[in-house]
């Protein structure tokens, strides 16, 4: 079982590094919103002691580093597609391994990409006025862990139902995109529509982002820290048992 999850695993990072593009594009883009979106709208909130701390690029960088996480999981899980259309995953499929350790496969190799991603944003940091110190290395790589974890899973349940990559990035438009934009990362719950606000609080990615800015920022209008970490963990849990069901359910069809 654990030879098959770290050869999926590091399947995973080779052909990461192999393909440039996708360090770019996974990268390269939540920098680009951080820094557009960031300068452009900061005129436009009051965000109080963000505000007095750094200004809105200073509250933004959590959402921006919980971005940089979502993107890489996405372009990981998307190879699912890939390997299905190649023939790959079928061959993995027959492979006298568990369904659960190809799932842990897979998303600990997307994990792993996205906290990679992570750590080298988290050295512009001090551009945004936050300053990492070693007290907040361990709490702060227990929330990315969790949290890449669990979009991974996410990535790969939606990925199993879908045989086009044409058809995950419309996926990726319509639903996920709009669950960052509603996880606090771009404005908080205190200062959005009455309507909005049951949707950020049963939004998974919310409690990832709130305990990235309790770390960050020191602040948030999202849950309590612990309340963050319980929920992202289950949140990945969960996406790991229902990759397990889809898995089998798919090689027994």
């Amino acid at each position: 079982m654990w030879l098959a999850i770290y050869t999926l695993w590091l399947r995973d990072l080779v052909r990461f590094v192999r393909q440039r593009s996708r360090v770019v594009g996974a990268f390269a883009t939540p920098i680009v919103f951080w820094a557009l979106l960031g300068s452009g709208l900061g005129g436009s909130f009051s965000m109080g002691g963000a505000e007095r701390a750094g200004g809105y690029l200073h509250f933004f960088f959590p959402g921006t580093l919980a971005l940089i996480v979502l993107f890489t999981a996405i372009f990981s899980t998307i190879s699912l597609i890939e390997d299905r259309q190649l023939g790959f995953l079928q061959g993995v499929l027959v492979a006298p391994v568990s369904r659960a350790a190809i799932v842990l496969g897979k998303m600990l190799g997307g994990t792993t990409l996205a906290l990679v991603q992570a750590g080298v944003f988290l050295l512009l940091a001090p551009v945004a006025g936050i300053t990492v110190s070693a007290a907040q290395l361990p709490a702060l790589l227990l929330v990315l862990t969790l949290l890449a974890f669990a979009l991974t899973g996410l990535g790969f349940v939606i990925a199993w139902w879908l045989d086009s990559t044409q058809g995950f990035h419309a996926i990726m438009n319509l639903l996920l995109v709009p669950m960052w934009v509603l996880s606090g990362a771009v404005f908080p719950a205190s200062g959005a529509a009455p309507w909005l606000r049951p949707l950020m609080r049963v939004n998974p990615m919310t409690y990832g982002v709130s305990g990235l800015q309790e770390i960050l920022i020191g602040q948030t209008s999202g849950p309590s820290f612990g309340t963050a970490i319980t929920a992202t963990l289950l949140f990945g849990l969960i996406m790991l048992g229902a990759g397990t069901v889809l898995a089998s359910r798919r090689a027994q069809g």
